[in-house]
Formats: C-alpha cells, structure tokens, sequence
C-alpha cells in the first residue's frame, strides 16, 4: 500500500472527521469554512483523489460480490456547488454496473400524487449496489420550504398543513433513514458547502466559456436571490435530520479537488468498516470446480499438441479418375386407370 493510500484509508481524522455532524453537538453552518484544504495543497489532493478512485473500485467490487449491504450517497448543495462534477471524478473508473445515479427535479403529476417519499423510496440501492442521489428527498424541506407555491401543489390536506410541517418531514425523514439503515444501507449525506463569491465566480464561468453556456440557467440567478433563506433552510436540515446512523458531512467545496478528496476518503472509510468478503466456495462444488479446471488445461494442451504434429511434406500421388457409370433410363410406371 503506497504512502498516500495509507493515509486516506488509515486516518480519517485528516479528510472526514472534521466534517462530520452526526447530531452528537451543536450545528452551526457559519462554523464551517468553505475554502479549507486540510493543509495539503492541490497536488497532494489529486493524489489523494487519485488512490481514492482504485480503492474504490476494489470496495465496490467486493461491496456487489458480498450482497448484504448497499450504500446510499445523497448529494445537496447551492446551485454551482460542484454536485455533478464531484460525482463524475469520485467514481470514474468504478464499475458502472455496481452504481445507480438518480437526479430528483421538479415531480411529475404522478410523483405529486403520493406521499413526498415515494419517488426517492423506488430508486433505493439493492444489496451489493451503490445508490446515488443528486439533490434528493430533502428537496422537501430545502425548494418546497423556501417557495411555498410548491408545497400548495402537494395536495396535502390543509389540515395537515401547519407551523409544524417542517419539523414533521424531518422526523418522517430520520425515521426512513433509521428503517434503511437497520436493513442493511449505509446512509452517507453530502451537503457541498460553497461560498456566496465562489458561487458568482462559477456563474461567471459558465457565462464566459461558450463551452459551459448550456450549465447556466436564469433560473439559477432567481434562486441565488433567495441566498439567505436557503442558508438557514440547510442549517434546520442538517440540525435535525444528522445522526449517528446517516450523518451529515459538511464539505469545503470552494476548492473542488478538495471536496473530491474528502468525499472519497469518507466513502471509502464507511465501506471498509463493514468488512466485505468475496463469497467463499462450498466444499462441496470445490470438487467440481478442480474438475472443470483440470478440464479446460487437458482442452489447451490437446490444442497445442495437435499444432505440434508435423504435416507430410510431399502430395500423396493422384488417383485416376474414374467417370461414373451411367445408370439405365427408367420408365415412369404407369398409373393405373380409374
């Protein structure tokens, strides 16, 4: 194991701990620096980054052979907090087939039918899978909080609708997290914390780069007005929906590289706590299994001793040939008359 692997797997207290809220203490957002970079610079990051992608690959591997557990990664944050791209540089290089990414934007009439759970609770991770969620059913307490119109298209009861609702939604939300996590998923919540500037700086780029225009939304500059009721809306979520089963962790995402390095580290911690096996063989089959090795050896070394025979190098002599001989001409039998 190279140096840099050791440190990310080994000690936690570098890339994950400091950002980890698990309801244990009082939250506070503002205490949580958006610009940190744990006293490495960008090379060392990438490096990180970097060793964090192979073990991952390994963990996965193993995480979908064993299929007991299943690991659900939510991912939140501002507009232009670096939720996609995060997403893209942690697992490239990870088997796509071990990982389901679901995108959770304004509901159908369908979705808006049934209970604000119900379209996130379809795309849970199976056993041996890995689920992840870009923006996902704390959408309900972050957009439907902050614009109140959404909430009215719920079809809620009015009823049920009073000063209590959000404090409701959060206990609705911790109990699920509870029931997945005493099934067997790992629950692991990102909020990628940006700065207001660095915001106004990305928007910039999109602005500026052609390339980038298609990111950039008007939409996206209406939601940056309402900057402030998002902040306390993130700081009651994490407030009252961390624990120590699906914690909240609060990542510095002013400097990207950064971000993927203590996203990477704390997802490669929580999979290598649950100590995964590569299923063992029956002794039973272990029999059938030497059989058919041996098997398919005997098929290679028939293959290469059949190349090994020389061939004669001289034509045998040609046989003369014979024309067929002419069968005699048969008469049709005639049918008989009717």
């Amino acid at each position: 194991m190279s140096k840099t692997k050791s440190l990310v797997v080994a000690d936690p207290s570098i890339f994950v701990d400091p950002f980890r809220v698990d309801g244990t203490k009082p939250f506070h957002l503002t205490s949580y620096a958006t610009a940190e970079r744990g006293g490495i610079d960008k090379d060392k990051g990438q490096e990180i980054i970097k060793a964090n992608r192979d073990r991952l690959s390994d963990l996965q591997e193993k995480l979908y052979a064993h299929d007991r557990w299943s690991l659900l990664l939510i991912f939140q944050g501002m507009d232009a907090s670096g939720k996609d791209s995060a997403i893209e540089s942690v697992f490239d290089g990870v088997n796509p087939q071990g990982c389901d990414v679901h995108s959770f934007k304004q509901p159908s009439s369908e979705e808006l039918d049934h209970d604000f759970m119900w379209r996130a609770a379809k795309r849970f991770p199976e056993r041996g899978r890995i689920g992840i969620f870009n923006r996902s059913y704390y959408e309900e307490v972050l957009v439907v909080r902050v614009h109140p119109e959404v909430l009215a298209k719920q079809k809620i009861p009015p009823k049920l609708v009073t000063k209590n609702i959000w404090r409701e939604r959060f206990e609705d939300i911790s109990a699920f997290e509870r029931f997945l996590t005493r099934n067997g998923t790992v629950v692991l919540k990102f909020f990628l914390n940006v700065s207001k500037e660095e915001q106004r700086q990305r928007f910039l780029d999109r602005l500026e780069e052609p390339a980038k225009n298609w990111k950039f939304s008007m939409g996206d500059v209406a939601e940056r007005a309402l900057w402030d009721k998002y902040q306390a809306a993130y700081q009651e979520m994490i407030r009252y929906t961390a624990s120590r089963d699906a914690p909240w962790y609060v990542v510095p995402a002013d400097h990207k590289w950064f971000a993927r390095a203590v996203i990477g580290s704390t997802i490669i911690g929580a999979l290598e706590s649950l100590d995964l096996q590569f299923p063992k063989v029956d002794t039973s089959e272990a029999g059938e299994l030497e059989k058919t090795r041996k098997a398919l050896l005997s098929e290679r070394r028939s293959a290469v001793s059949g190349r090994a025979v020389t061939q004669p190098t001289t034509k045998p002599a040609a046989q003369p040939v014979t024309k067929p001989v002419a069968k005699p001409a048969t008469k049709p039998v005639a049918k008989p008359a009717r």
